[in-house]
């Protein structure tokens, strides 16, 4: 009898030990997809950049200086690979898109263009998906975290080599929505 006992205690433990080790790896998987859909998003932004700025530049040729700050914050955001790198590239890229929109205000003929519009709105669209992206991400990182931490499934997660992820974060407050892309006067 006391085998018996000793057996199915041994059975629920076993048991208990393969659903928590696939619960720890549904969360990592799912925190990899969702930051392999944040990099395809930042990666479409990037594409559509250089298309918005050569747009801009047939009308303000002379701003040259912003151009190049542009580029090199695209350059730095298709760089990044962690998800603090990334934060920190999609600051420098957005303050610089700032800068780009503010030249784009000192030409009202450009602000009515038809290929500048489409290439605005196609923008203002994936700064949303890539914000709701953060923000699934984020909550999947934290599920996983909150599991690798809390007792028992953290020692389930430490022999497995299950660590916590870091939180998809922007470095300024400033920075906690999407830039605003208005081109209304």
């Amino acid at each position: 009898m006391v085998l018996w006992i000793v057996v199915g205690i041994a059975a629920i433990v076993f048991f208990w030990l393969i659903a928590t080790y696939n619960r720890l790896i549904r969360l990592s998987v799912r925190a990899d997809e969702a930051w392999r859909n944040i990099d395809t998003l930042l990666h479409q932004r990037a594409d559509l950049i250089p298309n918005l700025v050569e747009t801009v530049k047939g009308y303000a040729s002379h701003e040259r200086e912003i151009f190049e700050r542009v580029a090199e914050a695209r350059s730095a955001s298709l760089q990044a690979r962690s998800p603090r790198e990334q934060g920190e590239a999609d600051n420098f890229l957005s303050e610089t898109l700032k800068s780009l929109f503010a030249v784009v205000e000192n030409y009202p003929e450009l602000k009515a263009n038809e290929n500048f519009m489409a290439l605005q709105r196609s923008l203002e669209e994936l700064e949303e998906k890539i914000a709701r992206s953060r923000r699934y991400y984020n909550a999947v990182v934290r599920d996983l975290n909150t599991s690798v931490r809390s007792f028992p499934t953290n020692v389930v997660a430490g022999l497995f080599r299950i660590r916590e992820r870091e939180f998809y974060e922007l470095p300024s407050e400033a920075m906690r929505e999407p830039p605003k892309v208005s081109f209304s006067g």
